[in-house]
């Protein structure tokens, strides 16, 4: 601590040698910087405050069926975008700041100039918005800040417009591309399904309860066949118990008359009718029927044919006069016609049956197939909804927009015309001149000193040297050296008065001036 206070008067005595030249360098300094202060230019402030008002009544009642922009956010973010390039040329030409420009360099140190004198200042938490520029007239100080202000205006709604003109724009070329790809995909699927008609499904049902539900009448067909067969068995046993009836030698088939076998022939016509009424020629049901029919009018057609060899008419009308023998025959012809329909069922079961197993082995294909163009049909549907939605809220939100208005521009101070310039603040900056001369000054004094340095003492000779100082020898005071120090001091002391009474005057002649 000794050392570096010692160090520290060392310093200053070296600069107290050179005080004069410290002294001199801050009135050149001070003189030249209160010429500068006193012939800068006055600079006019304008201002002006809007309060953007963003609360609308029919906010709140459309909440969740129009979109809803942040408009603070909006306006907050206008308030720090708004001076941008273009913006300071349309502000140049709405002010007429062009008048005097005549070349391009001389455009660019407009713009740059002007994009530092504009401020913008919001108050926190609210919409107050205070607009500010100085400029060496007042009048066109009041012209900028009054366009800046209609500028501000202008851009809020005129991009919020535009916002909205392009989002609708976007959605509707989105909605046209997934109309598309709904046309696409639903031509794609309506194409597989009549390809895969067959493999699709009855009804909706899947392939293994198509096969069951099969099954199930395959059995129900077999255990009725067996059923018939039985009967008809039945009936053939009764039948060759009964005494055989020779028939006599009978005219033609179409003039003959025989009861029972004309009997069954009625009964098979009139199933058979009443079946092509609920089905088609190649029912199996039709079919047996026909089958069974044409055998029974070929045998009409060989007992006809057979009655000259039987030797008379008794045994023929012995036969029809046999009313059991006549209706178990009558009874074993719909026992056989029944037993050819379920036989023709049940070999047309087993077909459809066989058909399914074997169209049961591409189920999984067809299927994985179905639900990847119902997953691709579902995604490009949804999103078209989802679309289609959107934009009936944007167009909603437009025309809420039109009817209340985005936001409402209060002016709540018009641009003011300054009478007393802003800026610069001379009172201020004197002093801080008369400050700016004394650190020249005492920044010389110590820059003289380190370049001729002396030695106030024997031990910093010594430090300095590194050699062995053997004594020292002092000025002795004299009445003239003291009279004369003292008077070097008193002069010292009144350049220093001096200077600082040349500053307070001209502090109290400015705001004369200025009051």
């Amino acid at each position: 601590m000794e050392e570096l206070v010692t160090q520290i008067v060392g310093y200053m005595r070296g600069m107290w040698r050179f005080r004069w030249w410290g002294l001199a360098l801050a009135w050149v300094v001070g003189a030249v910087g209160g010429v500068m202060i006193y012939l800068m230019p006055d600079k006019y402030e304008s201002s002006a405050r809007i309060y953007v008002d963003t609360q609308s009544v029919l906010r709140p009642l459309m909440s969740g069926l129009a979109v809803q922009p942040n408009v603070d956010q909006q306006i907050a973010m206008l308030s720090r975008t708004l001076i941008s390039r273009p913006n300071m040329e349309k502000l140049i030409t709405m002010a007429d700041l062009d008048l005097d420009v005549r070349s391009p360099e001389q455009r660019e140190e407009l713009i740059v100039s002007l994009s530092g004198d504009l401020q913008i200042a919001a108050a926190n938490r609210s919409n107050l918005f205070t607009l500010t520029y100085s400029d060496t007239r007042p009048d066109r100080a009041q012209r900028v800040v009054q366009s800046l202000m209609s500028l501000f205006v202008e851009s809020g709604l005129g991009n919020k417009r535009q916002d909205s003109d392009a989002a609708r724009r976007f959605i509707e070329e989105q909605i046209r591309n997934y109309e598309q790809k709904l046309t696409e995909a639903e031509n794609r699927m309506k194409e597989f399904r009549l390809r895969n008609m067959a493999l699709l499904g009855d009804s909706g049902r899947d392939y293994i309860t198509q096969i069951a539900q099969m099954g199930a009448q395959l059995q129900q067909a077999q255990l009725e066949l067996r059923e018939a067969e039985n009967a008809r068995d039945a009936m053939q046993r009764q039948l060759v118990g009964e005494e055989p009836v020779v028939l006599p030698q009978v005219p033609p088939a179409a003039s003959v008359s025989m009861p029972e076998l004309d009997g069954r022939i009625d009964t098979l016509k009139r199933n058979l009718d009443e079946l092509l009424l609920r089905y088609t020629d190649q029912h199996p049901d039709v079919v047996g029927s026909r089958r069974v029919l044409a055998d029974l009018e070929a045998q009409k057609r060989e007992q006809v044919a057979a009655l000259p060899q039987a030797g008379g008419g008794s045994a023929f009308d012995a036969l029809n006069n046999n009313p059991v023998f006549q209706q178990m025959k009558l009874a074993l012809a719909e026992s056989e016609s029944r037993v050819a329909a379920l036989r023709a069922r049940v070999a047309e079961y087993e077909r459809r049956l066989a058909q399914l197993h074997d169209a049961a082995r591409m189920v999984p294909e067809v299927e994985a197939e179905m639900a990847q163009l119902n997953r691709d049909y579902n995604v490009h549907k949804s999103n078209y909804d989802s679309l289609v939605e959107r934009r009936e809220s944007a167009n909603m939100s437009v025309e809420m927009s039109t009817q209340s208005g985005i936001a409402d521009f209060r002016v709540i101070d018009p641009p003011s015309l300054p009478t007393q310039p802003s800026a610069p603040n001379r009172l201020l900056l004197v002093p801080l001149a008369g400050l700016a001369g004394l650190a020249a000054g005492f920044a010389l004094t110590f820059l003289v000193s380190q370049l001729r340095p002396a030695f106030s003492d024997a031990r910093s000779l010594r430090e300095v040297t590194s050699l062995p100082v053997l004594g020292a020898v002092s000025m002795l005071n004299t009445p003239t050296r003291t009279k004369a120090r003292r008077r070097g001091l008193l002069a010292f002391a009144g350049g220093l008065v001096a200077y600082a009474g040349a500053f307070a005057a001209a502090g109290v002649a400015l705001k004369l001036i200025q009051g």
